[in-house]
């Protein structure tokens, strides 16, 4: 054998050894390692890590999971690389550093990745994650679990398709100037920050009057707001633009009493559009009242709404409002199960009658028209001058007019 026949030999049978700790997602192609140091790629196999691209900005101790944007930006680049004509022939390693917060996120994004692109089951994706020599080093075993989990509940529930997400708009909406606000379960929940009586900048902090909010709502069939903090801005404002609006306060950090829960569900379950629920910053009880209708509608696990809630908009639901969840878990379970039949039961009763009704009708297929999800000048916050706050008319028309309250 040659010399550079056997360095390569050589270098191959380093480079195997050290894959032997991987995790293998695709054989032969498609690796996770955790290594102490930075690898250099090789002919043979490409290197890359994440750890420094996608971070993590933390609201309180916690730190994760990244955020819905991130993990479509990872599936485009690692698409990418598989599809590259220059490492047709390579494997190609994500690998991450032993620190266990960045490990997490890393393993969740390529866990992601075999869940949406690779048809994984959660179940699949988790085991091949914890494959191999690194599996004892893994902190992340019941985290990363779940999270794949719910990646594959939302997508067996439409919560979001890559094929059409529009990253962009994600990622305007959801910055603080823009609106500070994104869709928890598109065309049904949108949870944003408690608007103020002036839009205005306050030390340095934009805030947005109730109308700088009305163009996106129109145009998105948001025809309910739900404020669960105190009033700092005139239900008045909302209601007189052709939009529900409904209170229903309890403190900052804590959950919701029974009543509360109850209405709120009672609402959401009656409401026709979509419903923008707020409270101070639209992370705690917020999120906290949306992960309820997930648990009882989608039969989520208590574990699986915050995950996604979180992954949609990161800080959501906090401290004991984790453990509120956890608790109503079964009754929500309950409550749902007992709808769904009694729904199945009407719908049963009505086919016959449904059917003889339209005996003579000629069903045609529905055309569906889907407008473009880019964002266009009709879908910015509007800017609000505060001397014609009240002053403004308006054309919406007005069918509800009523404001519910619960102090």
């Amino acid at each position: 054998m040659s010399q550079p026949s056997l360095l390569s030999s050589l270098l191959r049978a380093a480079e195997d050894a050290e894959l032997r700790g991987a995790a293998e997602l695709i054989r032969d192609r498609l690796y996770f390692a955790t290594l102490r140091s930075k690898p250099k790629s090789t002919a043979n196999t490409h290197y890359f890590c994440t750890d420094d691209e996608f971070l993590y900005e933390n609201f309180y101790a916690d730190f994760g999971p990244l955020n819905l944007a991130m993990l479509y930006r990872y599936c485009c680049k690692l698409n990418k690389k598989l599809k590259s004509f220059t490492l047709t022939r390579k494997r190609i390693v994500h690998y991450t550093s032993f620190d266990q917060r960045k490990r997490a996120n890393a393993a969740v994004l390529i866990g992601g990745y075999a869940v949406i692109y690779l048809k994984k089951t959660p179940e699949e994706a988790y085991r091949a994650l914890i494959s191999g020599s690194n599996a004892s080093y893994l902190p992340f075993s019941c985290l990363s679990n779940r999270l794949l989990v719910f990646v594959l509940q939302a997508l067996q529930h439409g919560f979001f398709d890559f094929e059409t997400f529009d990253v962009d708009e994600y990622e305007h909406y959801e910055r603080v100037e823009n609106g500070d606000f994104n869709w928890i379960v598109p065309g049904k929940f949108l949870a944003f920050s408690g608007p103020h009586p002036k839009t205005k900048m306050e030390n340095g902090y934009p805030l947005h009057a109730p109308e700088a909010y009305f163009p996106y709502f129109r145009k998105h069939n948001v025809s309910t707001v739900i404020r669960l903090n105190k009033k700092i801005y005139d239900a008045k404002r909302f209601t007189d633009a052709g939009f529900d609006h409904c209170d229903l306060f309890f403190l900052d950090g804590s959950t919701p009493s029974d009543i509360i829960l109850h209405r709120f569900l009672h609402i959401c379950e009656s409401t026709d559009g979509a419903v923008a629920v707020h409270c101070k910053a639209g992370l705690g009880r917020t999120g906290t009242l949306i992960g309820c209708y997930l648990m009882k509608h989608y039969r989520f696990t208590a574990a699986e709404a915050i995950a996604w809630i979180r992954i949609c908009r990161p800080g959501s639901v906090i401290g004991p409002q984790q453990h509120f969840l956890e608790e109503k878990q079964a009754m929500l379970w309950l409550l749902g199960d007992s709808q769904t039949t009694q729904k199945a039961k009407l719908e049963e009763r009505a086919v016959p009658r449904l059917i003889t009704s339209m005996d003579e009708l000629t069903i045609s297929p529905a055309l569906n028209i889907t407008s473009s999800a880019h964002i266009t000048s009709s879908d910015q916050l509007q800017e609000v001058n505060p001397s014609q706050t009240h002053a403004r008319t308006d054309t919406h028309t007005h069918t509800h007019t009523h404001t519910h309250t619960h102090n």
